[in-house]
Parts: C-alpha cells; sequence; structure tokens
C-alpha cells in the first residue's frame, strides 16, 4: 500500500511502513580507466533519464546506478540520499535490498547443493519434519522458483497485528511459518507460480538444518566471504549501518517522510531482511548471475526459466523465473537478476550471463505494481535504457 507522508500519527505511518515492507538498495569508486587510461565517458542521455525521474512529483528523491563493464564502473546519481543533508547517494551507502535478498537465499541453497549437503529433490517432510505435514511433498527446487505452494505468511492476519501494534517488533525469524502453518497448499506443487515470501523463509530452514548451521553464519561462509561482501548483514533490528542511503514515503503535495528505520527486519529474515550497498551488490550479482559462484550442473538448473513468471516488483523487459534468479529479456538483450522493493526502497540487480557487466539501480522511494504503478512502468523504461548502455559493444 502508498505511505503517507503527513496527516497520520507516527505510530499509523511506522505500522503502515511494516505492513507495506512486509507484503514484501556520487562517485567515490575510483575513476574507472578504459583503453588509453581515460575515464570511460558518462552518457548524457542516461544521466537525464535519472534527472527527470527524481524531478517526478511521486518520484524518488535520488537514484543511484552502477555500470560495471569488465572492471569499468561507471556511477550515475540523481537527487539526494539523505534529504536533511542534501548530500548524494553513494555506492558505500547501506540500504535495504528487499527481495533482492531472496537471490542470497538462493546462493546459500545451490552452494549446498553443489556440496552434496542438500538435493534440489530434498522435501519439507525431509529437512524440516516440524513444518506440517501437509506441505511435506515441496521441494527445495519449488521453493526456489516459488512454485510451492506455500501460503504467504506476510499475509497473515495475525503477522499484520503484531505489526500494526509495534512495527519494530523482534520476530523470531524461525517461527515465521508459524503464522500460516494451519493453512493447505495454495495448489499442487509444482503446477503453478505464486511468489511468497514463505518460500525463503523455509529454504533458509533446509540450510540450517543440513549443515546445523545459522543461516547467519552460512551467509558469511558461502557469499560474504568468497565474494570480499564487506558491508552486507542480516540484522534484526530495526537500525541501518552508518552510513546509509535514507528511504522515503513519497505522497505529493506533502514532502518525503523518512521510514529508513521505520521498521524491524526480522519480519522479512531470509526473504527480504539484508542490508547491503550498491558496490557490494554489483559484485554479488556478478558471480551470482555469473558463472563463478555455483558448478555448471548446477547453474543449468538454476539458469531453467519459466517464461511469463516475474519477480516482485517486475524487471526491465519481459520476465521469467529460474531458481531464485530471474531473466529480464530487453529490446537489446538478457540479464539476469532480481529485484526487490519495500518501504522507502526500489532494488534492481542484473548482470550478463556471463558476468562480466554488470547493473545495480537502486531509488530510495517504494514503488510495485501496487504502490505507485506509473512510477514502476518509468522505472523500468530507464532501466532498460540502462541495460541497453551495459550491454552494447565498446
Amino acid at each position: 500500500m502508498p505511505l503517507r507522508t503527513r496527516g497520520r500519527r507516527p505510530r499509523s505511518l511506522l505500522a503502515a511502513a511494516v505492513l507495506t515492507a512486509a507484503a514484501l538498495g556520487a562517485t567515490l569508486l575510483q575513476p574507472a580507466q578504459a583503453a588509453g587510461g581515460h575515464p570511460p565517458q558518462h552518457d548524457p542521455r542516461l544521466q537525464r533519464q535519472l534527472d527527470r525521474l527524481v524531478a517526478q512529483a511521486d518520484g524518488p528523491p535520488g537514484v543511484i546506478a552502477l555500470l560495471t563493464r569488465d572492471d569499468r564502473t561507471q556511477v550515475y546519481t540523481a537527487g539526494v540520499g539523505d534529504v536533511a543533508t542534501g548530500r548524494p547517494p553513494r555506492p558505500d551507502d547501506h540500504m535495504r535490498i528487499a527481495s533482492a535478498a531472496k537471490a542470497f537465499s538462493g546462493a546459500v541453497a545451490l552452494r549446498l547443493v553443489d556440496q552434496g549437503r542438500l538435493s534440489l529433490d530434498d522435501t519439507i517432510a525431509d529437512r524440516l519434519p516440524g513444518q506440517p505435514a501437509a506441505w511435506g511433498a515441496v521441494t527445495l527446487r519449488q521453493l526456489l522458483g516459488h512454485t510451492s505452494g506455500l501460503p504467504d505468511y506476510s499475509a497473515s492476519p495475525e503477522f499484520a497485528a503484531i505489526l500494526t501494534a509495534d512495527p519494530r517488533h523482534v520476530f523470531d525469524p524461525r517461527g515465521l511459518l508459524d503464522f500460516v502453518a494451519d493453512k493447505p497448499l495454495l495448489f499442487v506443487p509444482g503446477t503453478l507460480y505464486e511468489y511468497s515470501n514463505s518460500d525463503n523463509i523455509a529454504v533458509a530452514l533446509m540450510a540450517e538444518a543440513a549443515t546445523g548451521r545459522s543461516y547467519e553464519d552460512l551467509l558469511k561462509e558461502l557469499v560474504y566471504r568468497p565474494l570480499g561482501l564487506r558491508r552486507t548483514s542480516l540484522p534484526l533490528g530495526y537500525r541501518l549501518p552508518r552510513p546509509y542511503l535514507h528511504g522515503y514515503a513519497v505522497d505529493p503535495p506533502a514532502g518525503p517522510e523518512d521510514v529508513s528505520e521505520a521498521f524491524g527486519a526480522s519480519g522479512a529474515w531470509a526473504s527480504g531482511g539484508i542490508v547491503s550497498t550498491p558496490r557490494d551488490l554489483t559484485a554479488f550479482i556478478r558471480a551470482y548471475a555469473g558463472p563463478g559462484l555455483l558448478s555448471p550442473r548446477t547453474r543449468e538448473e538454476q539458469l531453467d526459466f519459466r517464461p511469463g513468471d516475474t519477480s516482485e516488483p517486475p524487471g526491465p523487459g519481459t520476465n521469467a523465473a529460474g531458481l531464485a534468479i530471474y531473466q529480464y529479456t530487453t529490446r537489446c538483450g538478457v540479464v539476469y537478476g532480481h529485484t526487490g522493493n519495500t518501504a522507502g526502497y526500489t532494488q534492481l540487480m542484473a548482470a550478463s550471463p556471463d558476468g562480466s557487466r554488470s547493473l545495480t539501480f537502486s531509488v530510495n522511494t517504494q514503488t510495485s505494481p501496487r504502490v505507485k504503478p506509473a512510477l514502476l512502468a518509468r522505472l523500468r523504461t530507464v532501466q532498460e535504457d540502462f541495460v541497453c548502455a551495459l550491454l552494447k559493444e565498446d
């Protein structure tokens, strides 16, 4: 639901921010060097696109896009990362990455598949016998591909009531599925696609059951350390590490309302609780979308896409769903990646299939098919233009 920025009591604003999140990221990089030792030229047309995006009445206060080709990174920014100070967004600003975190749970699970500690055919009954027997036949493959039929815990009235009473409530993330434990599957597993936050909670729980390690430790061991992600974490509280890209609810004619720390992350956990930076997301998606993180056999399974199934929100071009990754087919070619949206933030991270080129695109307000759909349409157009710039021949 859209967030209003004035005319509500603070308690109501915080509750709205959390409920929206539950329905679940300028140039500090060293200048990239092109041939001949000269920095690559910024495309003025792309810059104008960003300037127009933040100039919209309901647009984000700020935007930052990192466009990386081989070892050359261009940083495009427009607007501000902090309305109070006027400073621009920066590559090392922390931000909520929302459902882009689902790619991280995918990375953990698929690396465990590579190690033989999990199988894509493992079922909930095999690994999580304490979960409802009605869910027992659901496989890890179906969870990663959102074809499980698990009811979405974040749509539970009881879950919403807790957040309304205390937007910063600290949940036991390993108990999130209890909110829908009395619900049957929505459809026969494997027959339909339905995006569900419950899927990635179950993925993380299966990873823990297979290893005897916490999901947070598995993220460090299998993702953060191998990829050198020094500013990525999975908190439970509402505080963001400093410095951070401030997230805003924008509802004209009122001014932007800062909702960066309006809610805690424990209610999203493996489905959307990760905090990262544009620089770290660049390193992650180049490895995850490319061939650098998984074995060829596991990657082939990961990239078995279902046409027409979209991320949340939809990414640029035509979408298709793989295992915790999406294919975005634009007018200029194909990239693999993931999106996310939550109160104050909308994210896209994508890379070419060989991992040599990547785009991270972060705006500091929320948009989705249900929240500001016109802004989302404009955003997807701009993102597609950036993909075209990414993929063009040198």
